[in-house]
């Protein structure tokens, strides 16, 4: 005979262990926003203070990673320009979604026409490449960081509102939506105080896996010579920069910037499809 346990007595479904590789990135990235925060106090030298006499330096006890074309520290202006790669993702993504959740809710709410227009709009804009795109906004309103930034939202914007668009659409549909109706409350008020919130969780994650291609995108144009500008450390610049070293065989002012590019591009994707399965399952249940 089977025997049968009291409810207290029976073992609940083990959690599934959180693998390792998901801890080493998460700490990663807290070491690198911590070194954000700190920079100013914590960099050897200033970004644009320059030792004519280590042009292309070799590491050295005085420049732990070498120096660049210029004689400036490596280290300290790989730390002082964390903040501005990575402040650059966080702004884009917020106007991104701010714009994205307007249009994606607009047209998951009102439907019909107002959908199929503002459908089509985000088809044509899919249709564009994104690149063309940014560098037709900068040539109009000039080169720099700021200009990038606003363009690569632009851009982002119809990426999020249709994954908006087709969150919204199912969560509408479900019955606590006809309840706020019978309490007499109107649609912007159903889309902000109830709809919006349950999109969230979803929507983080999203946004968390999306950041790294921010990243990405930003230090793209700045290598292009399109986003940040001298005497700017951010990465992308710094990689363009370095450049021209590589024929002559100085490749650490190109390759320090860039494995940090990489570095922080891996760990968010890792932390971030972890949290979007997190997020999505805290939901479902």
């Amino acid at each position: 005979m089977t025997a049968i346990l009291p409810p207290r007595l029976r073992k609940k479904p083990a959690k599934p262990a959180t693998p390792f590789s998901f801890w080493l990135s998460a700490g990663f990235l807290a070491l690198v926003v911590i070194v954000a925060v700190l920079a100013p106090w914590l960099a050897p030298y200033r970004q644009d203070e320059i030792d004519f006499t280590a042009l292309w330096g070799s590491p050295s006890a005085s420049h732990l990673l070498g120096t660049d074309q210029m004689g400036r520290d490596l280290l300290s202006r790989v730390m002082l320009g964390t903040a501005d790669t990575l402040i650059g993702p966080v702004i884009l993504l917020l106007i991104a979604t701010v714009l994205g959740i307007t249009i994606g809710m607009l047209a998951a709410w009102r439907g019909g026409w107002v959908d199929t227009l503002l459908a089509r709009v985000t088809d044509v804009m899919f249709a564009f490449p994104g690149l063309l795109f940014v560098v037709l906004v900068i040539s109009v309103f000039g080169k720099g960081a700021a200009t990038a930034i606003v363009a690569l939202a632009l851009a982002y914007t119809p990426v999020i509102a249709k994954f908006v668009r087709s969150l919204a659409l199912s969560e509408i549909s479900k019955a606590y939506i006809d309840a706020y109706r019978t309490q007499g409350m109107g649609g912007l008020a159903i889309c902000v105080r109830g709809v919006v919130p349950n999109l969230m969780p979803p929507l983080v994650g999203y946004l968390v896996v999306l950041f790294g291609e921010a990243l990405m995108s930003i230090a793209t144009l700045s290598f292009l010579g399109f986003g940040a500008q001298p005497p700017s450390s951010e990465w992308g610049l710094m990689v363009q920069e370095g450049q021209a070293g590589i024929v002559q065989g100085h490749f650490l002012p190109t390759l320090i910037p860039g494995a940090a590019i990489a570095l922080v591009v891996i760990a968010v994707n890792v932390v971030g499809v972890r949290v979007a399965d997190r997020l999505l399952a805290r939901k479902e249940h």
